[in-house]
């Protein structure tokens, strides 16, 4: 068979039909998304061979998506060791006594919210935010009876606002160097659409956060439950500062989180002189099994480990397949191509260019090409137009990797689904920040309040 160009009209028939297969399955019949992406993938696969492609280029498609996810899968394998290991040493109960001590009940909610926007600029991980106190954070809101979607989506969003706006973040190098913009001239550029997205999201879980009463009187037997099974000690501090203290000197997320967990299994060996190296592995492996006589304590404790990642390893794989394949064979580059030649006016470019990053974003579930395809795809319009590579680069943020958070199948929504334990759709409403930020983006677009041009100057 010879292999033809795909039209413009068929990788729109493509996309579409995938996002119906996808969104059907996954929000109709609540299916986990790695059965409905894997049979995408096979029905891309026959479409492939019906047009000509052959099985190597459908493996090598597949190898190149997945190739970008190698060191990221890396990484949460090591988080979901260092989650159990965090339990067990006490860090994470014992974040979690000293938020019930100093987080006033009615103002919890817009708390978490500000807390992971801190910890995540200082870390530079949405993940690694998540994953640690926001756990402790979810624990909190969780004894308090507080909506665990509400609080799920202030952790999501804070954590999203510090992966944003931090220098030691991959998605906000990315962004810059694809734009082709310096680095800290982006992060101060992004505050155009990123402080009014924070004061309303600040705004809104402070609202909401007061409309239910929280259960105060329950504190007291959890910080009791808590300091009763686990070490409750100042020094559990020791490993968040070696985090902050690596991110502040710049030290990759692999080698900071290997750092972490030595330290962490050091203080474990030093509180438990008879814990064996047997335990430890298991530890490693399975992750925490908090046996205390609280249920709601052991249901939030009960986590990390090797295993309970594969889950999202598993996605991430079938998802990056299904993205490789698409840009294999041309689709998302051919759907796209038409828009950009048609796009001269700075409103209708940086909206396009948003709606781009979104679409990639649920036809593909992967954050990084959420910004790479449509920053090589937009990158000549935006200079055809007048733009300053800023523009690009904070619209690229705004409409990218901040988005993937809401997509059930994908990398980061599906992290933070199963670290909280909250369905993407169900925490979706109420992860305001990241619904915001192309809001903002866009108005900046159509207003040209805080839009950058080639003269370095502010026009409309």
């Amino acid at each position: 068979m010879k292999q033809k160009r795909v039209s413009f009209g068929e990788a729109i028939t493509i996309l579409a039909i995938l996002l119906i297969i996808l969104g059907t399955a996954v929000i109709k019949f609540a299916l986990s998304p790695e059965v409905p992406v894997l049979f995408t993938v096979l029905l891309l696969s026959f479409w492939a061979r019906f047009r000509g492609f052959t099985w190597n280029d459908v493996q090598d498609g597949i190898k190149e998506g997945i190739n970008v996810a190698i060191i990221p899968i890396f990484i949460f394998i090591l988080i979901g060791s260092l989650i159990g290991l965090w339990i067990q040493a006490g860090i994470i109960p014992s974040i979690m006594v000293l938020g019930f001590k100093l987080i006033n009940g009615s103002f919890f909610v817009p708390s978490v919210f500000i807390v992971c926007a801190i910890v995540g600029s200082a870390i530079g991980s949405g993940f690694t935010t998540i994953s640690t106190v926001g756990i402790a954070l979810f624990g909190i809101g969780a004894s308090m009876n507080a909506n665990p979607a509400l609080v799920a989506g202030a952790i999501v969003s804070g954590a999203v606002f510090g992966d944003k706006m931090s220098p030691l973040s991959d998605s906000t190098n990315l962004s810059s160097a694809i734009a082709e913009s310096e680095l800290f001239a982006h992060i101060k550029n992004m505050m155009w659409s990123t402080i009014p997205a924070f004061l309303v999201s600040l705004l809104l879980f402070w609202i909401l956060g007061n409309s239910g009463q929280m259960n105060m009187g329950k504190i007291s037997h959890t910080v009791a439950v808590l300091s009763a099974n686990f070490s409750i000690t100042w020094w559990a501090v020791i490993p968040v500062l070696l985090m902050l203290i690596c991110s502040w000197k710049k030290v990759p997320a692999i080698p900071t989180l290997f750092i972490n967990i030595v330290a962490t299994v050091i203080m474990i060996f030093i509180e438990k002189p008879g814990y064996s190296v047997a335990d430890l592995n298991g530890l490693i492996m399975t992750g925490f099994v908090a046996q205390t006589n609280d249920a709601t304590v052991n249901a939030l404790l009960t986590r990390g480990g090797i295993s309970n990642m594969m889950g999202t390893v598993a996605l991430i794989i079938s998802t990056l397949s299904l993205g490789g394949m698409l840009m294999k064979f041309g689709v998302v580059q051919n759907a796209m191509a038409p828009l950009v030649k048609h796009l001269r006016k700075p409103g209708r470019l940086i909206t396009a260019t948003i709606l781009s990053g979104i679409s990639i974003n649920l036809f593909v579930g992967e954050q990084y090409l959420s910004v790479i395809l449509p920053g090589q795809a937009f990158k000549p319009a935006f200079k055809q137009v007048g733009l300053a590579p800023l523009a690009l680069s904070r619209v690229l943020e705004d409409g990218g990797s901040v988005i993937n958070y809401l997509i059930p199948w994908g990398v980061a929504g599906s992290f933070a689904a199963s670290t909280l334990g909250v369905p993407v759709l169900s925490f979706l409403p109420f992860a305001f920040f990241s619904l915001l930020s192309p809001v903002f983006s866009i108005l900046s677009g159509i207003t040209g309040i805080g839009l950058k041009w080639n003269n370095g100057l502010h026009k409309k």
